[in-house]
């Protein structure tokens, strides 16, 4: 992880209002997607997987990982006012982190942080991270939960709010722990405490004026399910992200690669949806089976390999993913990749759900990965949907936003607490690792905030640590 960011030379922002006001304010933009970067603090982490706590952490509601050091929450909500400078964006996803197990299988350490809140009151003085935080005290064992704490201030180091564009980006954001923040981590730091850097990326575009004499669309008013067989579905999907591993691997420094989604495959982050899928379900014998459409191929060193015609079946309880796999030019058909939990299979306002079930590799799944994993390990879940009817609504994808495209540049004759020149490059990708220069650029009408900072990759490097430290 990275320690402290630096304070950046020139910074720019704009705001938004929260998911749970979602209003748009007066004058103001609504935000709609984007992401948040955050590792929370290094040395807490590498205590809990360390040799002390023996602990681990997982994600929760479609949290991801990005690079090497830091946890991505996603689909940003809220509003932003350019005239004053008000920006609050909220954001999805979580993650538990426990340690210390005790011998009835519990955890003396068990904490759980998710869907931080970023505001930034109009004027642009400070700024504050939230998030709903769950967590045994530290010594006591008591747990405690509360929604939208403010968990740590953010230093904005003389920003300018007003006038942004979008995407709204702010990089490498100092954070230090609050009084309400200390109490939340049960105990572990205290208030003052450095937390690692910040940083988001949130669309916020202008919005448009209806044109004149346009009138409102509903949607297609024809039913999908005329002449449809019963029990048979036309509209379904099905999430699964492989194995976050894995996906560190394919990109990480030994295979050097990346993978390609093709045939309407989607990539939600810490997922991929395979869409368009077709079947039948049983409601009396609670059994299901589907095909997707969808394509993913995963290349570097040492690795060909793609897996395209996935399907699902379910019954007595059980579900199987299955797909065509395609190993180094040679395809086998329908192999059974992994297992999961289904037992009751019953519609909600015309949509059956399996959400985030435990998934376990099977045997021929483990030899699908070349003996990376052995049968019976742990892969990451899976969620299914599948609409029964026209009213029903297949669950939104994870929403990252728009990406800033150009790499960012220092302008020229910038002052700090100015807002940047339009003219200056926008950022890279807005991920985590290095930032490109310590200064402040806007490009594309976006907004741009950059602060130094050096991360170094520690997911499997890990310091041993004794404790906690501030």
């Amino acid at each position: 992880m990275s320690g402290p960011a630096a304070q950046g030379a020139n910074r720019t922002a704009a705001y938004a209002r929260t998911a749970a006001d979602a209003h748009t304010v007066a004058d103001g933009r609504t935000v709609a997607g984007g992401r948040l970067d955050w590792g929370i603090k290094s040395s807490f982490q590498s205590y809990v997987t360390g040799p002390i706590a023996k602990g681990s952490w997982n994600l929760r509601d479609g949290a991801a990982t990005v690079g090497s050091d830091q946890f991505r929450f996603h689909s940003a909500t809220g509003s932003y006012d350019p005239a004053d400078g008000a920006f609050e964006a909220a954001f999805s996803g979580g993650v538990r982190f426990l340690g210390h197990r005790k011998p009835d299988g519990s955890y003396q350490l068990d904490l759980t942080i998710g869907h931080p809140t970023v505001r930034i009151p109009a004027g642009g003085r400070g700024a504050t991270l939230y998030a709903d935080m769950t967590g045994k005290a530290k010594g006591t064992g008591k747990v405690t939960s509360a929604r939208q704490v403010p968990l740590a201030t953010l230093d904005l180091g003389g920003v300018t709010m007003r006038g942004g564009g979008s995407p709204v980006v702010l990089n490498h954001l100092p954070a230090k722990l609050t009084s309400e923040g200390a109490k939340a981590f049960a105990g572990y730091y205290t208030a003052g405490t450095e937390l690692d850097p910040v940083s988001l990326s949130v669309d916020a575009p202008a919005r448009k004026a209806p044109k004149p004499g346009a009138e409102p669309t509903h949607g297609a008013s024809a039913d999908p399910g005329k002449d449809r067989p019963r029990g048979a579905f036309t509209t379904a999907a099905v999430d699964w992200g492989v194995r976050r591993t894995f996906r560190e691997y394919v990109t990480g420094p030994v295979a050097k690669g990346k993978w390609r989604l093709s045939d309407g495959a989607q990539d939600g982050g810490a997922l991929f949806r395979f869409p368009g899928g077709k079947g039948t379900y049983d409601e009396r014998r609670n059994t299901l089976r589907a095909t997707f459409q969808g394509r993913i191929g995963f290349r570097g060193k040492d690795l060909d390999l793609a897996l395209s015609g996935v399907s699902v079946r379910i019954a007595d309880g059980r579900g199987t993913l299955a797909a065509d796999v395609t190993r180094d030019g040679s395809t086998a058909g329908d192999v059974p990749l992994a297992t999961f939990k289904a037992a009751q299979l019953r519609a909600q306002k015309g949509l059956i759900a399996v959400t985030e079930s435990p998934a376990t590799l099977t045997t021929r799944g483990a030899e699908v990965f070349g003996g990376l994993y052995r049968a019976g390990t742990a892969m990451d879940p899976v969620s299914l949907a599948v609409a029964l009817d026209a009213k029903a609504s297949l669950p939104p994808l994870p929403d990252l936003g728009d990406s800033p495209s150009a790499t960012a540049e220092r302008p020229t004759g910038a002052k700090a607490g100015r807002t940047a020149s339009p003219a200056a490059a926008s950022s890279s990708s807005g991920s985590s690792g290095s930032s490109a220069a310590p200064w402040a650029a806007a490009g594309a009408g976006g907004v741009l905030l950059i602060a130094a900072a050096v991360l170094v990759p520690r997911w499997r490097r890990r310091r041993a640590v004794t404790a906690p430290r501030n």
